[in-house]
């Protein structure tokens, strides 16, 4: 998995740290990385990309092992999907799914925490689980899918989402993307420990 899922999975499922300095956060991560079990088999779908010879473009016609420096027989995956599960207390039977790939319809890394069935549902095992979802990239958001009664006489439910994209809430705001945040909190971090000399 990609390094900034891991990331994210980490500042999502870990605890309040005791301070927000550098240390304390890296040792919440920590945490939470020990208590993600092994992965079994049947958690992870990988996956390599080919070709579409109908596909619009060239480049849509061409497949992982089109390319000339990779061996006819590749078996490299281009594409995973894993389920984790982080067994403490806080996140015990919490499914945590990361996707992650090249070539797709469309790029995107996101996280979703799919949250735990109620014992019982009114409304006669109907409902989807109810997700979080963060997306990194394109369009950074936020937002959660859950299920809503039906406005109405009907007692049926459906679901909706609570959504917060950023570039629709802040449309004023010059948003910078994520190398220029990395690359501003860099220098911002060599200024502190050059004035700390």
């Amino acid at each position: 998995m990609q390094n900034h899922l891991l990331q994210i999975l980490c500042l999502v499922a870990m605890e309040r740290p005791v301070s927000v300095d550098a240390s304390d956060i890296r040792d919440e991560k920590v945490k939470v990385l020990k208590f993600v079990k092994p992965l079994e088999l049947d958690d992870v779908v990988l996956g390599q990309y080919t070709g579409n010879p109908d596909g619009p473009t060239e480049d849509s016609k061409l497949g992982y092992r089109d390319d000339p420096g990779v061996p006819d027989d590749s078996k490299t995956a281009t594409y995973a999907c894993a389920k984790l599960m982080i067994d403490n207390d806080r996140w015990a039977g919490v499914p945590f799914i990361m996707k992650c790939g090249k070539a797709m319809n469309e790029r995107k890394a996101e996280i979703r925490v799919q949250f735990r069935d109620t014992p019982s549902d009114i409304f006669g095992s109907k409902c989807q689980r109810n997700e979080l979802v963060i997306r990194v990239q394109p369009n950074e958001a936020v937002y959660c899918k859950m299920n809503v009664k039906s406005p109405g006489m009907t007692f049926e439910a459906e679901e909706s989402e609570l959504n917060l994209t950023y570039h629709e809430r802040f449309e004023d705001i010059d948003l910078p993307d994520a190398y220029e945040r990395l690359i501003l909190d860099f220098i911002l971090e060599l200024k502190l420990t050059s004035s700390d000399r």
